[in-house]
């Protein structure tokens, strides 16, 4: 019997070592779908499982922290779709695999979808980051294009109102779910960023599930968001959510409230900069004009030691002309800087919410009158529409023939007499005319030929 060579004998913790290389650099990133099995969490927060199906299982693992961000509780029995690596826990020898991502196998071929789809933008460079515009500095119009009656409309103008109540906001109410959304919502963006009237458009919704969110994972919707001549901010859903139109946006908020925020500064930091602004202009002029009356000093030192007494008082004039144009120079600098900023803080007012409160109170009150004058006009026109059917009626009733002279022969049982034959000999009728009733009696009833 052979004895194998030193260098080519193996202790167990090496040849899994090596079979765990194997394993981890032969497989890339996979995705299984299968049957939770065995599902256990000690204390250490990790996850330990097996996914099997009708002929087979495999030994998984999840790891904290990524095991407790899990939408869903893992139970015995539950079918999900798991991606992760490939490996062999080499204390036990055990092949495993290791999991980042674990979702309800529901959503399986819309995460599948939704891979694919981003894969293939992301190599058209649409996702490019060289690609994505700059939010300007202060936005003065934004466009909102969200559902008018979700939560995340209202926290988008709550934080707006009480951060920069001075930005224009306008609502532009599309469906942000169901089948249609996608086309709508792209439609809708498409038109935003042609009218030329906002300097930037958010797109948002809250939160839900792969499938509510599909609506902002449209192919189109994306391309024309990164088309669109306007920067877009993306706020769509809560911050683990993720969708195309995030990637494409030229900025992603992890909510609505986020994004409100990283739109408008605050007032109050306005103000403060106006402030430090008006600070630095008083201080700038103090030290130029400090620093010229110290020229003027100096030039006049040097004019006393030329001691010509004609020259002196010539130069000390110019001097002191000088510093007269300088000082009302500087006066009238500052006037102007300070009446700038006295006519920005009246700008500051006149915009402030309860002026335009009042323009729109107004114009309501002006408004107010039209309704009920557009009501009578419509009464009025229904009114005499009614006199004319009236008119109708009464031209074919045969009330009116009778009030002509005519008059309708009747059986007592009120059968219309149409013919001499309806009428035997002896028959009691009657005959209505336009005052009254006559009761008859047919003594001859004669044909025409």
């Amino acid at each position: 019997m052979n004895t194998a060579a030193a260098g080519e004998v193996l202790t167990p913790s090496q040849l899994n070592t090596l079979a765990r290389d194997l394993l981890e650099g032969a497989f890339p990133l996979v995705w299984v779908e299968g049957e939770l099995s065995g599902v256990s969490r000690p204390a250490s927060g990790h996850l330990y499982f097996c996914l099997k199906d009708a002929r087979a299982q495999v030994r998984c693992a999840m790891f904290k922290p990524k095991s407790t961000w899990l939408k869903f509780a893992p139970r015995e029995g539950l079918r999900v779709l798991a991606r992760g690596r490939l490996t062999l826990y080499e204390a036990r020898g055990d092949y495993q695999l290791v999991l980042d991502h674990m979702e309800e196998a529901g959503e399986g071929a819309l995460r599948r979808a939704f891979e694919e789809l981003k894969a293939k933008l992301a190599a058209e460079g649409l996702f490019d980051a060289a690609r994505k515009r700059a939010l300007p500095a202060y936005v003065r119009r934004l466009g909102v294009l969200t559902s008018p009656s979700g939560a995340a409309v209202r926290d988008v103008l709550s934080v707006l109102a009480r951060r920069f109540p001075l930005l224009e906001v306008e609502i532009l109410p599309v469906p942000v779910q169901g089948a249609t959304a996608a086309a709508q919502i792209t439609t809708l963006l498409r038109r935003a960023a042609a009218s030329g009237r906002f300097d930037a458009l958010l797109l948002t919704r809250g939160g839900g599930s792969l499938e509510d969110l599909w609506a902002f994972n449209d192919e189109q919707l994306a391309r024309t968001i990164a088309a669109s001549a306007v920067p877009v901010v993306s706020a769509i859903g809560h911050e683990t959510d993720f969708s195309l139109a995030d990637f494409a946006a030229d900025l992603r908020a992890p909510t609505p409230s986020a994004a409100a925020e990283l739109l408008v500064p605050h007032a109050e930091d306005l103000q403060r900069r106006l402030r430090a602004f008006d600070a630095r202009l008083r201080n700038l002029q103090r030290q130029r004009l400090r620093q010229a009356m110290q020229r003027a000093d100096r030039a006049a030192l040097r004019l006393q030691a030329l001691r010509p007494q004609a020259r002196l008082q010539l130069l000390h004039r110019r001097q002191a002309e000088a510093l007269r144009r300088l000082r009302a120079a500087w006066q009238r600098r500052g006037e102007r800087e300070r009446s700038r900023l006295r006519h920005a803080d009246a700008v500051l007012r006149a915009l402030h919410p309860q002026r335009r409160l009042t323009r729109l109170q107004q114009r309501l009150q002006a408004l107010a009158p039209r309704p009920r004058a557009a009501l009578a006009r419509k009464l009025a026109g229904d009114a005499l529409r009614l006199r004319g059917l009236a008119r109708s009626l009464a031209a074919v009733s045969p009330l009116a023939t009778v009030a002509r002279g005519y008059a309708i022969l009747q059986h007592p049982d009120g059968r219309i007499v149409r013919s001499v034959v309806d009428a035997a000999v002896g028959a009691a009728l009657e005959a209505r005319l336009s005052d009254g009733q006559l009761r008859l009696r047919v003594e001859a009833a004669t044909p025409d030929p």
